[in-house]
Order: structure tokens, then sequence, then C-alpha cells
């Protein structure tokens, strides 16, 4: 199995395109990463160039999973939180390609989200997810805590509702 590689990611239409085509093969196997199926290219290229414009400017990280010089996975750190928030960061968008899945590839990205936001100094991390089909079992491995459910809470890709569920963790040294 090749070695992956775990790297920030900044903006480049080579990095825009291929973010563009794992979110849309995420939407498209169910993936709820916030958009429905289908998902336009034009939609998937605007949102990671925004998203990649606010990582230039330090509001948040985006990391990247390379299978030599295939990007096959990411994970956003969003770091602009309320002032009253400056310790708190949100894990957001973790997709792995599914040609990469039940490799460990997301584990080493959620690894990677929780370094970079420790090295920000982060002491407490949340993120939700999908109650159906949300990678949930691997954020309850890697010691997340569930604070709870909300039900109905987003539209799946497909169509129908969804609950979601609401984790957190804290990470590094604490304040």
């Amino acid at each position: 199995m090749p070695s992956i590689n775990i790297t920030r990611l900044s903006a480049s239409p080579t990095v825009v395109d291929m973010l563009s085509e794992i979110i849309i093969e995420a939407v498209a196997s169910g993936g709820s990463v916030s958009f429905m199926h289908p998902l336009a290219l034009a939609t998937a290229k605007a949102f990671w160039h925004d998203s990649l414009t606010l990582a230039a400017t330090g509001k948040r990280i985006v990391l990247g999973a390379w299978d030599d010089d295939a990007l096959v996975g990411t994970v956003t750190v969003l770091l602009d939180c309320p002032p009253n928030q400056p310790h708190r960061a949100e894990i957001a968008k973790l997709m792995t390609r599914p040609s990469h899945r039940g490799r460990g590839i997301a584990m080493q990205l959620m690894r990677a989200a929780e370094a970079a936001a420790a090295a920000q100094e982060r002491s407490l991390l949340v993120l939700d997810t999908a109650v159906e089909g949300g990678p949930w079992p691997l954020y309850e491995a890697l010691g997340f805590t569930l604070a709870g459910i909300i039900p109905d809470y987003a539209l799946k890709p497909h169509g129908g509702l969804t609950g979601t569920k609401i984790y957190w963790k804290r990470i590094g040294e604490q304040r």
C-alpha cells in the first residue's frame, strides 16, 4: 500500500479541481457535506476557491491526503470563531475518495487536523456528522464525546431528512 502524505492545501487550479472531484464524489455517494446531488462542478469549484481563500487568511486550515500525485482526501479545521471562543475549532468536510476508503486515510486526516488545531492553541474541537451514513464510529474511535443528537437536521444528498450527531474533544494543553 502506498504511503499517504498529509499537507496543508493552498489555492491553485489543480488543487481546486481535485478537491472539487472529491466533494462531487462524496455527495454522489451519499456524503452529507452540505450539498445536494447532483453537485455542479462550478458550485464545487466556487466552494473550494472560497474555502482556500479563507485558509490563506488564517481563518481555516484545509488539509489534503496525497497518494503520490493524487489528492485522495481532505478535512478542514475552521478557526474563525466568535471572540469569546478563541480556544475552539470546528472540524468540517472530512472526505475520502470512495476508491481510497477503508485504508485509514480519514483517521490520518483527523489526527493531522487535531495537531494543526493544537498548533493554533485550540484546546476544544467540535464537529457534527449525519446520523445515517456519517463517520461517527471514526470520531468515537478517536476519542470524541457525543454531546447529543438533533433529529431531522439536514437533507441527505439524495433527499430525505437525517439527524446530526454533535461531538466534542479536548486536545492539546488545557487553558
